[in-house]
């Protein structure tokens, strides 16, 4: 991808949103934003920040030069550049993150009873039924391991 070179730009080779439409994130997902120390930031905002280019009460403020945002949770993500010129000219980024799968919790057969008397017959027996199965399929969707995405984007994929 041609953004994976540009870094943390004001004019990036592909739009940074376009980029982002096209991938699918997880939780623990990593971005790395490249950008020179003291030139520029990246700012995590609320959506309407992120709208309105407004960079005074970002969520978190990332400064340090070459940058590493981990997304702890699924929904969507709003990050400017910390200048506000340039974020109005176009440098900055949404994030849908998906939501967690998680596995349905494993039904277990109904407790034991006692037997059933004479006059209650066989209607009541659960002999030859047999059991549900314990063993289940995960119904998870997407890549098993975590990705690291850099915007100025290179796509690093390390097995864990």
């Amino acid at each position: 991808m041609a953004v994976e070179r540009d870094g943390w730009v004001v004019t990036p080779s592909e739009s940074y949103n376009h980029w982002s439409e096209r991938m699918r994130f997880q939780v623990n997902d990593t971005l790395f934003f490249k950008y020179k120390k003291g030139s520029d930031s990246v700012l995590l905002v609320t959506k309407e920040n992120y709208f309105s280019c407004n960079t005074k009460n970002p969520i978190q403020s990332l400064a340090e030069g070459d940058s590493i945002f981990k997304f702890d949770r699924s929904g969507h993500f709003f990050f400017i550049t910390g200048n506000a010129d340039n974020c109005n000219k176009g440098q900055k980024l949404t994030v849908v993150v998906m939501a967690v799968r998680h596995k349905p919790p494993q039904q277990q057969p109904p407790s034991a009873s006692p037997s059933p008397s004479s006059a209650e017959g066989p209607a009541d027996s659960v002999e030859g039924v047999p059991a549900p199965s314990s063993e289940r399929k995960s119904d998870s969707v997407g890549v098993v391991c975590p990705t690291w995405l850099v915007v100025g984007f290179s796509v690093l994929v390390s097995m864990v």
